[in-house]
């Protein structure tokens, strides 16, 4: 007898459906064939373990499961409850006549229950596609997969729910989530505020202008300093998400199983801040099961990089492309996947390796070479594709001491949040460009183009700090972005000179002190 039932496999961000064919015949076999890593051929093992604890024996037969389109690989223990089912139904143990009206996921364990699975809200996105009446998936992963409305979404505790939902001897409702009311709900709540900060006003201004037109930003300073404390209050002051960010960036925590168990959508920009041991796998994505990495993870919000030369220069080395394409193409022999990484750069880094180089109130150990040394592991180019650098100091005890709290995140956000209503409105007929930071060489003619007071000012500033072609237009986006916030519909020089201010590590500037 031949069964068919449905689940999906999911390779990077895309989708497939896939179609469980189990066929029965005389024998003792048991045959598994559609390209199948080493957890789906474990499958069986689960399965016939799960069934007969749970009063659903196997009759000794030869099995043979199909797992189609069989050119596509097969990773994951998700295939476990449609081929149970599948089976169940070929040996004449339960009702199939629903099986080609839902879409199956999820794992067993051996006294079958079922266990939570990665991806099941662009698997959910898929099953409406495909128009099926519904899906199936562990209770676990119910919120997440709930999300996508005109499906019919149930959430199974063990595979006993499971069949006797497909037989027809239990009612069980769907699970409906109001997911605007949880998203707008959960947008504004924050663990920390800006008004935390006492002094810092110019790194809060550098950091109140990333926000504002989505730029990279470098900060350098001494230990104790504030670095830190200022990049993780950073999210605070970015625009909300929408809903179809927060769906895109759901998707991507979704297949790489970082959703907690009562997150239905994100309501609030990624903040992800990787220890410095990290691999190159690790922040761009890849592996032997293709996995979203740090960036990737960092989609519609901020990549802190905490002492960024502490990093291996290779792994620093692999942002170049990313930043510039907000996308990462991840090519090996077996596979070919791309994941969106439209992320935000926040680094922080000491002047030199004892950190006290320039301090008024340390003395600094190291000698040139070792100064040297540290800062050539940023490279030029790498370097150049950070917007704003900004130098900060520590906090006078005066400043430090003082019981008035500082501005608030929420005033602070406001602004951002009208420069970015300008840029939209700004951008509404260029597809993909959303703030300054993302506009193209053509773009900065048209919108920031400077009068010629400015473009003298510029000339200057490019000689004396030997800029780059690329830090040139560096610094009109950002000087568009302060104009954005001044309310300025022309780039003035007021706006060019805080724009060239935030160049002021670059590499001519560092050799003219020393460094």
């Amino acid at each position: 007898m031949l069964v068919k039932s449905y689940c999906a496999a999911v390779n990077g961000l895309e989708v497939t459906t896939v179609t469980v064919e189990v066929s029965i015949s005389h024998g003792t076999y048991f045959h598994l064939t559609g390209l199948a890593d080493t957890a789906v051929k474990e499958s069986y093992d689960r399965i016939k373990a799960a069934l007969a604890n749970t009063g659903n024996t196997i009759p000794v037969v030869d099995i043979t499961v199909n797992l189609s389109p069989a050119d596509i690989k097969k990773e994951g223990s998700g295939y476990d409850l449609p081929i149970a089912i599948a089976l169940l139904a070929a040996c004449d143990k339960m009702d199939c006549s629903a099986l080609d009206k839902y879409m199956l996921v999820g794992e067993l364990s051996l006294d079958g229950q079922l266990q939570p699975i990665r991806g099941a809200l662009p698997i959910a996105i898929r099953a409406r596609k495909e128009k099926f009446k519904g899906l199936i998936v562990p209770q676990q992963n119910i919120r997440e997969a709930a999300v996508v409305n005109q499906l019919e979404v149930y959430g199974m505790e063990s595979i006993v729910d499971v069949i006797r939902f497909l037989n027809g001897d239990t009612s069980y409702q769907p699970t409906h989530i109001d997911t605007r009311k949880e998203f707008y709900e959960q947008q504004n709540q924050f663990e920390s505020d800006f008004s935390d900060v006492r002094g810092q006003e110019s790194v809060k201004r550098a950091l109140e202008v990333a926000a504002a037109g989505g730029h990279n930003l470098i900060m350098i300073g001494p230990p104790g300093s504030g670095k830190s404390m200022l990049a993780k209050r950073l999210p605070s002051i970015l625009p909300p998400l929408s809903l179809a960010e927060s769906l895109e960036t759901t998707q991507i925590h979704s297949v790489a199983g970082k959703l907690d168990r009562d997150t239905s959508l994100i309501s609030q920009r990624p903040f992800r801040a990787p220890h410095h041991t990290i691999s190159q796998v690790a922040l761009v994505g890849g592996g032997t099961n293709p996995q979203p990495g740090e960036i990737s993870l960092a989609h519609n919000g901020v990549l802190f990089l905490d002492e960024m030369p502490e990093l291996s220069r290779s792994v620093l080395e692999v942002l170049r492309q990313p930043l510039e394409d907000r996308k990462i193409c991840i090519s090996r022999a077996k596979y070919n996947v791309e994941y969106p990484c439209s992320f935000m750069l926040v680094a922080s880094m000491n002047p030199c390796p004892c950190g006290y180089y320039g301090d008024p109130t340390h003395h600094c150990v190291c000698t040139p070479g070792q100064i040297q040394r540290y800062m050539n592991k940023i490279s030029g180019p790498l370097l150049d594709r950070i917007d704003i650098h900004c130098e900060i100091q520590a906090v006078p005890f005066a400043d430090l001491s003082k019981m008035q709290p500082g501005e608030p995140s929420a005033v602070i956000r406001e602004r951002v949040i009208k420069a970015r209503q300008i840029q939209e409105a700004r951008f509404k007929d260029f597809k993909g460009i959303h703030c300054n930071a993302q506009m193209t060489e053509r773009m900065l003619h048209q919108f920031a183009e400077p009068d010629e007071a400015s473009m003298d000012m510029l000339r200057m500033a490019m000689e004396r700090l030997k800029l780059s072609a690329r830090a040139y237009s560096r610094i009109l986006k950002v000087a568009r972005t302060i104009a954005d916030l001044a309310g300025s519909e022309k780039v003035e020089t007021m706006h060019i000179a805080e724009a060239i201010g935030y160049r002021n590590l670059d590499r001519g500037d560092w050799a003219e002190r020393g460094i």
